[in-house]
């Protein structure tokens, strides 16, 4: 087996099984970072070079955000969210509340008042990026854990892949 087909199977696998795990998470509204994945291989007479790429904020989606905490305006503590090992955190500024405005759209959310009354979408957006400040985004793994359990499964397929192709060198 040559290199390029074992690092065309690790790439396939590490690309499908994210693009299952952002489904299965539901961490998929716009489709647009499970379409952003992908990978690259390149393949040079005496070396080769590997990458994975996706939007910007997979990574967030990925090891998560801590949130700041505090207190609610009633008095009681912000929940924070489960974030392992992440160096991803808010400190004094709230994400944009214009990110979230499609994001509701997608999802058909409608904000109420106390009095039972539609809110603007607007203030819908704000309310979720205060949230989102507070509490943080949880961590995911959606990436790394596939990335870990294909990686296991490398060094193996890589000692028969450049046994084989020095074997080829060799007889040619």
């Amino acid at each position: 087996m040559s290199v390029e087909k074992v690092f065309n199977e690790f790439g396939k696998a590490l690309v499908k099984k994210s693009k299952a795990n952002l489904k299965r998470l539901d961490k998929n509204a716009s489709s647009s970072l499970s379409k952003s994945l992908e990978y690259d291989l390149k393949v040079y007479k005496n070396s080769f070079s590997f990458s994975f790429s996706m939007e910007d904020y997979g990574d967030f989606i990925d090891k998560g955000v801590k949130g700041v905490g505090g207190k609610k305006a009633d008095g009681s503590k912000w929940k924070t969210k489960k974030v392992t090992s992440s160096l991803y955190r808010y400190k004094s500024k709230m994400p944009n509340p214009k990110f979230f405005d499609k994001w509701i759209v997608r999802k058909g959310l409608a904000g109420r008042d106390s009095k039972g009354r539609f809110t603007s979408r607007k203030s819908l957006a704000f309310g979720i990026a205060k949230s989102v400040y507070h509490t943080g985004l949880e961590t995911t793994n959606f990436y790394s854990k596939p990335f870990e359990e294909e990686f296991k499964k490398l060094p193996d397929d890589l000692v028969e892949a450049y046994a084989l192709t020095l074997e080829n060198l060799l007889v040619k």
